[in-house]
């Protein structure tokens, strides 16, 4: 029962918070600042992280919040909590390419196991059910299961970063034999996985939790899997300040390369 209210929580969080995000990216101008990281922030972000903060917090009390936008909850340990990335993609939103989406995922135990995933630009909407399956929703309310693709490894569908590629990430791709490369922002590259439209995501650059959790829920429960990039373990959650090492999205079959 309680699986089915966090569904219904996160999945309309996403969407109103996808509706503001919109509502700025339709202006003509919008705030951007640069963080400590150097990495930007709009007026976009922490609207969105300020009406799902809120939203969670109402509905789900007693469940600890790990946001990006606010620095204070990088320092909550805990077993089970949210993890939130209001607007992930923010060089995508900046520069109006529309690849950005809202994260909110629910971590147990180092697992993300319930997510949702919202390209409000792109109008798609994935997300795990109370069973953590996972779906995507059309705008006319039509639900459809997803599940991985069941690769061919003579001829790969790969897809990497829009704005984080570079040599190193090329020279793994190339371990393989790729018929057909794509290039997509934000997490949306775990739902393409997730979907069937591509087979694997390598990401040899620096993420953080929030950037991932929704989506390697997504891919889960579609039967995917997301390993770290040195050893094929499977990626965790609840590290030390929430970093990521190297990982690779995938379908389960792939035959994973060396690193």
């Amino acid at each position: 029962m309680e699986n089915s209210k966090i569904v219904e929580v996160i999945r309309n969080l996403a969407l109103q918070a996808g509706d503001k995000i919109m509502e700025i990216y339709r202006q003509d101008d919008f705030d951007v600042r640069s963080k400590a990281d150097d990495s930007p922030v709009t007026e976009a972000d922490e609207a969105a992280d300020a009406l799902i903060y809120a939203g969670l917090r109402a509905a789900f009390p007693d469940i600890a919040i790990v946001t990006e936008e606010q620095s204070e909850s990088h320092t909550v340990r805990a077993t089970r909590f949210f993890i939130v990335d209001p607007l992930d993609g923010t060089k995508e939103f900046v520069h109006r390419r529309g690849d950005f989406t809202v994260n909110i995922a629910l971590v147990e135990n180092g697992t993300p196991v319930l997510g949702v995933v919202f390209a409000p630009d792109k109008k798609r909407l994935f997300y795990t059910d109370a069973s953590g399956r996972t779906v995507e929703e059309s705008l006319d309310g039509t639900i459809k299961p997803l599940r991985v693709s069941v690769p061919d490894n003579n001829a790969l569908i790969v897809v990497a970063s829009k704005s984080h590629r570079d040599a190193a990430t090329d020279t793994y791709i190339n371990k393989y034999n790729v018929a057909d490369s794509a290039a997509a922002g934000s997490s949306l590259k775990f739902c393409l996985v997730a979907a069937g439209e591509a087979d694997l995501y390598p990401r040899l650059g620096r993420t953080m939790e929030w950037d991932t959790a929704a989506g390697h829920a997504v891919l889960l429960g579609a039967g995917g899997q997301v390993v770290r990039f040195d050893d094929h373990t499977p990626l965790t959650y609840g590290k030390p300040i929430y970093e990521n090492p190297f990982f690779i999205a995938l379908s389960p079959g792939v035959n994973l390369k060396e690193a």
